[in-house]
Order: C-alpha cells, then structure tokens, then sequence
C-alpha cells in the first residue's frame, strides 16, 4: 500500500483506520480473517513512487520468486534495522 500522509495523520491512526475498514468488508467473505497486531512502515523518497508503484502493480509476479518474508527481513538488514523473531510474523 502506498500512502501519502499529512501531517495530521499518525501512521498508526491510518493503519487502525485501513484495519478497521477492511476487516469489516473481509468478515463476510472469508469469516476466518485477521490481521496480525502489528505492521511495517517504511518512508520513501518523492523520486521512487513510481518504483514503488510499479512493484506494487507486480508483486504477485514478483512474489513467486522471492516470498513476502523473505523480501521484508531482506528490507530489514539492508536498513540496519533490529527486530525480534518472535513477534515480526505473529
């Protein structure tokens, strides 16, 4: 999901906001669905929108090569960011 927020917006408040809205259109049609607690976010520069958009209008091909986890923990450790395994796919 690519998401320009405001300043009045908390990353939190819009991924309580996206949870809330899609899960209630979700429950009819797959009764078992649940999101996890939590969520990654990641800023990017202006320039790489349309980088970021066109991965996103081919990630299910791109997804057959390389798995979402293995892409998300592979986005983690070129960041030099700290996570803790037990909790990152809860």
């Amino acid at each position: 999901m690519l998401v320009r927020l405001g300043r009045t917006i908390t990353v939190a408040d819009m991924m309580k906001k996206v949870k809330a809205s899609s899960s209630i259109w979700m429950k009819p049609r797959q009764p078992a669905f649940a999101w996890q607690q939590g969520y990654g976010a990641f800023s990017i520069a202006e320039d790489a929108i349309g980088v970021v958009v066109h991965y996103i209008e081919t990630q299910e091909e791109h997804h057959r090569k390389v798995t979402f986890q293995e892409e998300y923990l592979q986005i983690l450790r070129e960041h030099g960011l700290e996570w803790d395994e037990r909790f990152i796919w809860e």
